[in-house]
């Protein structure tokens, strides 16, 4: 366990707020709520009481609450004091608690780094409390949570067990070779699984899309002509006026993007400019700058204006795009049947609630079953995939079996790297940076 200092710091949010959560934790903790609320509390019982300054002079009436280690988050003693939320009460409760001896105030993610050390989480599990904290909508909170609970890291941890003993077998049958009770057929039972493990890793690589469209969002460009009503569907869609709209062609000269939270999930919608041959220099980079997001994005919205449809060049053949009709409210008869995929009037809102929900949809389908173990960072698929490697090496049989049982220790080692079960110590200063001062 660690010891040393203890650390304070506000763990509630922005202030002036109803309430301030301050927290502390280290081994200072308990003669801290000592004496500023008086006396000790009851573990995990909260306690309305008076809370003082050094000199005596009354802070606030709060509650306490004490958590003694190692059953507590970080693993150490904790404490936490529950005040009214205004700025000079939470600042002269921080001032307080920062004056004892061997107190300081915390650093970003100094609490979750603690209880890392401590055992109490595993790298995985980490990450994923930072994505809770960052959570915006219902399928990034549902996303985290679930390798909150463990489920991302039980799957590797099951993956390196599996891995140890595959070796552990083949170091046996090369140690052990004339003993009777060494079965010759380990090899075989043995490098059957390993290929199973290759194709679980494959699959679980290729989910890594669905990782970031969930936590990064399901992105739509918007691609038309000039004047073929982009902008004013980017308007409709963030529900402001995000984007100038006027008859003057190149309007837009850069990209403006828009996040949705469609059905609790997070959808970036980019606005671009118009596509045309004859362009200024600068609206000439907008249009390639246009070019090259559609080539990047999960669905394109390729807009036509029905009274005059014009048109833009080719568009990414291998990406997703719907063919929408604008300004349906100006056109009598309506468009020919089939020729779009919907058609839609910002004036009046024709059409553009079906449009929300066909993508809204689209993202959902993207992102796969909600239960589904996904690799939630690009370091776990870069170990993921030297993982495989070492498997796929270590089943070509080319070389010996000492060597392809070192292959295995290699790829169970990576898969240790994802939760920390090996040494990470260059990876920890990047992972707790993104925590807030209090967790």
């Amino acid at each position: 366990m660690i010891s040393g200092d203890s650390i304070v710091a506000l763990s509630s949010g922005r202030l002036p707020a109803g309430i301030a959560v301050i927290r502390i934790s280290g081994p200072t903790t308990r003669f801290v709520v000592e004496t500023i609320a008086g006396s000790m509390v009851k573990d995990r019982v909260a306690a309305l009481r008076k809370l003082r300054a050094a000199d005596g002079s009354l802070i606030d009436h709060g509650l306490v609450l004490f958590f003694p280690g190692p059953n507590s988050f970080t693993g150490e003693d904790v404490a936490e004091f529950h005040v009214h939320g205004g700025r000079a009460v939470a600042g002269r409760m921080l001032e307080t608690i920062a004056g004892f001896d061997g107190v300081r105030h915390a650093e970003p993610g100094e609490f979750t780094r603690r209880a890392f050390l401590n055992g109490k989480l595993d790298l995985v599990e980490t990450e994923a409390l930072a994505d809770l904290v960052n959570a915006e909508t219902e399928a990034q909170r549902r996303f985290a949570v679930q390798n909150a609970e463990g489920e991302q890291s039980a799957l590797y941890l099951g993956w390196r067990r599996r891995l140890i003993h595959a070796r552990a077998m083949i170091e046996a049958e090369i140690d052990f070779a004339d003993e009777d009770d060494v079965p010759g057929s380990v090899s075989d039972t043995v490098w059957s699984d390993v290929r199973a493990m290759v194709d679980e890793i494959s699959r679980h690589i290729a989910g890594f899309h669905a990782a970031e469209i969930i936590r990064d969002g399901f992105e739509v460009v918007i691609l038309g002509a000039p004047n073929a009503g982009k902008s004013s569907l980017f308007n409709a869609l963030a529900r402001r006026e995000a984007a100038i709209v006027t008859d003057e062609p190149g309007t837009t000269r850069d990209l403006l993007e828009v996040v949705l939270d469609l059905n609790g999930v997070r959808v970036r919608v980019t606005d671009t400019a118009g596509l045309r041959e004859a362009a200024g220099k600068v609206e000439a980079i907008g249009i390639e700058k246009a070019r090259a997001k559609a080539h990047t994005a999960d669905l394109v919205l390729l807009l036509e204006d029905l009274a005059n449809p014009a048109a833009i060049g080719d568009i990414p053949a291998d990406i997703p795009a719907l063919r929408i009709g604008t300004k349906v409210d100006l056109l009598k008869g309506g468009p020919p049947p089939g020729a779009y995929d919907a058609t839609i009037s910002t004036m009046d809102g024709t059409g553009l609630a079906e449009l929300l929900a066909d993508i809204g949809g689209r993202a959902a389908a993207a992102i796969g079953d909600a239960g589904d173990i996904l690799p939630s960072r690009l370091r776990h698929v870069e170990l993921l995939n030297e993982t495989k490697g070492f498997l796929v090496s270590a089943l070509s049989g080319e070389r010996g079996q000492e060597l392809r049982a070192e292959e295995l220790r290699l790829a169970a080692d990576r898969l240790g790297r994802i939760v920390g079960a090996v040494n990470v110590e260059d990876l920890l200063d990047v992972i707790f940076s993104q925590f807030c001062i209090g967790k």
